[in-house]
């Protein structure tokens, strides 16, 4: 039961619904528009989780060997941290991972596209490629990125521009760059999640020699950098808004409400420790506000 417990944990449940919120604001907007494939939409979801799951594992395992998690961290005890999962395992758990991403990508495409637009599938499953290699490379190797400060680069442009735009695209075979905007959004947001992963960190980081934006920024201007990627999303998705003139995007306020309780917790902590609990308070803020979005779409 404790080894269960151990991969439930390494898997970070926490982290999923962040993960899928891009798939339900490009599904949303497909919905709106006459678009939707429920073969499509449940594929989409099945390849997002085992993507953020593969993520998961490989930053277990590539802290976890580089000795990042250690002592000095701040937040959850990690897997291999705790030695209740070994190195080995952890190989054997992001190989099968792998191996089910690339099942998933390639059912995706299929079901999207069907065995004629082999170019565009062709384009897909390299995306999805790069995607494995992306949820793989934060953490693990010499050359990891979440090492080098380029983790926020790398989050904003997975987690919002090609979660929304790539959903939106399956479903419709069109691109729409309006959508950059609602997209930038759950970019942003996600961005702040890993930001404040790192201001959390920041003196353990730099013990393990580990580059983060939060860590160049210091305490102070890191709070300044999460307030503007919160305050500039929600102003991007009401900009949005307006521009469609979808007058039940009002809801949106509702969803804006748990960001400003955030900020306001976030401007005032001083203590690292407390910005923990806020991850997964901005998580399923995130998540609530897809929500609240794909339904303002589909009730239109």
């Amino acid at each position: 039961m404790k080894q269960v417990n151990a991969w439930i944990s390494a898997c970070r449940l926490r982290t999923l619904p962040l993960s899928i919120s891009g798939a339900i604001v490009g599904s949303g907007i497909a919905y709106s528009r006459g678009f939707f494939d429920s073969s499509v939409f449940a594929l989409t979801i099945a390849t997002t989780l085992s993507l953020q799951i593969l993520s998961n594992l490989a930053n277990d395992y590539g802290d976890g060997i580089k000795g990042t998690d250690n002592e000095n961290r701040i937040g959850p005890e990690r897997a291999l941290q705790s030695g209740k999962i070994s190195p080995k395992q952890m190989r054997n758990a992001i190989i099968f991972n792998v191996i089910s991403c690339l099942i998933l990508v390639i059912s995706l495409i299929y079901t999207a596209f069907g065995a004629k637009q082999f170019l565009t599938s062709l384009v897909f499953i390299c995306l999805g490629i790069l995607a494995i290699v992306a949820a793989i490379k934060y953490t693990v190797g010499a050359s990891a990125y979440g090492y080098k400060a380029l983790g926020d680069v790398m989050v904003f442009l997975f987690f919002g521009w090609l979660s929304v735009l790539g959903t939106y695209f399956l479903y419709t075979k069109q691109i729409d760059f309006l959508m950059l905007l609602p997209a930038s959004t759950i970019g942003l947001l996600s961005t702040g999640v890993l930001n404040l992963n790192n201001m959390r960190d920041i003196e353990s980081d730099k013990l393990s020699n580990k580059q983060t934006l939060a860590g160049y920024f210091g305490s102070k201007r890191s709070k300044i950098y999460h307030q503007f990627l919160v305050v500039f999303s929600m102003l991007l998705i009401g900009f949005y808004s307006f521009l469609t003139a979808n007058s039940t995007m009002y809801f949106l306020i509702i969803a804006f409400l748990p960001f400003l309780v955030h900020l306001n917790i976030i401007r005032n902590t001083i203590n690292p420790k407390d910005y923990d609990p806020q991850l997964k308070v901005l998580a399923l803020s995130t998540f609530l506000l897809a929500i609240v979005f794909s339904i303002c779409h589909i009730v239109v």
